[in-house]
């Protein structure tokens, strides 16, 4: 699955209390990515991403940014094999 790919992420900086999750899902419902996004108790925000590498990517991309009222200081990202697991985007707790 060339074109596929699957990014755990974990999302660091005024990241909680910002709708970030939400504006997440409405951002993978967008780019057509699968999977789920959480707050940590570190303060963080962890998300799963599955879709075409294309869409990946752009989903990386935003959430560098994330919603208007976010300070992202930082996206670690850990690339893993595609498993085609999701058939939708969720906000998890």
């Amino acid at each position: 699955m060339e074109n596929k790919a699957r990014v755990r992420a974990v999302i660091s900086g005024r990241v909680q209390g910002v709708f970030f999750r939400l504006e997440t899902k409405k951002a993978a419902d967008r780019y057509g990515v699968f999977g789920w996004v959480k707050n940590q108790w570190d303060g963080t925000v962890a998300a799963l991403f599955e879709g075409s590498k294309e869409n990946v990517d752009s989903i990386l991309e935003w959430c560098k940014q994330g919603p208007p009222l976010a300070n992202v200081q930082r996206v670690d990202v850990k690339r893993e094999e595609y498993k085609g697991e999701f058939d939708r985007f969720e906000i998890t707790y």
